[in-house]
């Protein structure tokens, strides 16, 4: 069997990196043909780049595409190369290049672009027909119906790991013998603590996830519980479940990814440790297996599983979410863009943390959404602009730093 083909979107973040130490030990299944990465760390990216013998690699910053030549010759030398011994990849450079690399012809382009600029790399990769293994989200969330509308059956597979276990458990039954999906949040470092006390918590502690590690931007998303109001958003669109259909319930332990209800009163739960490598190893084989992606839960140590509904007053995110994806068009877009501006304000000092959540729901509140015959990419796009605009009024940050 031929090694499958991939193109890795975001390589440099903590999707990109583990989806490569995974193809590492199976270079018999996987062949890498493009990276690409915003551009912050290209020592990282010409070291992923030799190591897989990439053909193509992208940055979205054109001014570093200098330093990138550079860090490969850096690279090589240290590898040990001698002067033309190795073959420096096609590098493109500027907003577009991840698009360019998505629309290439492979097998799977693997989307882990951090936040809604992930969109058109997202429409890229699908309208060329390539499998769509997405850790994007947010470019499902705000695109909708425009993504939905061009994917093919079956040709988006998720990476969440919530989604790729409800995924999973869809296998155990037919479509109309669903009632509920159920997806597992942690609660992030803030659960059990009012939100009266969370006003001067720190970026620091907002990063002190329970159980994984993940890139900042998610990481602060599951501490507001942002993330999952995205989720809800996305498990709606995947799996063509009403979103009164779609609960969240509060597991600390996160041993249960999530899982699914069945009419007959059955649930069938995705267990295993909080790593993302199943995830993303099944994104990329789908629908097979990759043996040995993680080691498995080991039920010979004793261990508690806890529950609790979500106290919508600690976290009223996740019922903003739902409203947001119950109105639909860009109202979605709006949600996710305004986060996005308030989250950066809070990581640079600033924003309050509470001031996250209380900032997106005024904006989402003051969108007039629309009537749309078809949501377009400009509609998308606008309301996209115009939510971060808002947010910035009404935080009065109107300087916001790109990571």
């Amino acid at each position: 069997m031929n090694p499958r083909s991939v193109v890795i979107l975001g390589s440099t973040g903590s999707i990109g990196t583990t989806a490569l130490e995974l193809i590492g030990r199976n270079r018999d299944r996987f062949r890498v043909l493009a990276l690409s990465a915003g551009g912050a760390n290209v020592a990282l990216l010409a070291e992923q780049a030799l190591e897989f013998g990439v053909e193509v690699v992208a940055v979205s910053k054109a001014t570093v595409a200098q330093d990138l030549q550079l860090a490969f010759y850096a690279e090589a030398q240290r590898k040990g190369y001698a002067q033309g011994e190795f073959r420096i990849p096609k590098i493109l450079t500027g907003p577009d290049a991840a698009s360019e690399l998505a629309a290439m012809k492979c097998d799977v382009v693997l989307n882990g672009i951090n936040g809604s600029v992930g969109l058109h790399a997202t429409l890229a990769a699908l309208d060329a027909g390539n499998t769509l293994a997405l850790a994007n989200k947010e470019s499902l969330v705000i695109g909708g119906p425009i993504v939905t509308r061009l994917a093919k059956p079956g040709q988006i597979v998720a990476v969440d790991s919530e989604h790729s276990a409800i995924a999973q458990c869809l296998r155990g039954g037919s479509p109309d013998e669903v009632r509920k999906l159920l997806l597992t949040a942690s609660g992030g470092p803030f659960l059990g603590r009012p939100r009266s006390e969370l006003a001067n918590v720190t970026v620091e502690q907002a990063l002190d996830h329970p159980n994984f590690a993940m890139g900042p931007v998610v990481t602060i998303n599951s501490a507001t519980l942002v993330n999952k109001g995205l989720e809800l958003i996305e498990a709606h669109l995947l799996f063509g479940i009403p979103m009164d259909r779609i609960d969240v319930v509060i597991h600390r332990q996160q041993a249960i990814h999530s899982m699914v209800e069945f009419t007959d009163g059955a649930t069938i739960a995705q267990v295993g440790v909080p790593t993302m490598t199943v995830p993303i190893g099944l994104a990329l084989g789908w629908p097979d297996r990759i043996a040995d992606a993680s080691p498995p839960w080991n039920f010979a140590e004793a261990s508690t599983w806890t529950f609790q509904p979500v106290d919508h007053a600690e976290f009223p995110a996740v019922q903003l979410a739902r409203e947001a994806g119950t109105r639909g068009g860009t109202a979605p877009a709006v949600f996710n863009a305004a986060n996005e501006v308030c989250v950066q304000a809070f990581r640079d000092g600033r924003l309050p943390f509470t001031a996250i959540v209380d900032t997106v729901g005024r904006v989402v509140t003051d969108h007039d959404v629309p009537s749309y015959e078809e949501l377009s990419v400009d509609d998308v796009l606008a309301a996209d602009a115009w939510a971060r605009d808002r947010a910035r009024e009404i935080t009065g940050v109107q300087e916001i730093h790109q990571a």
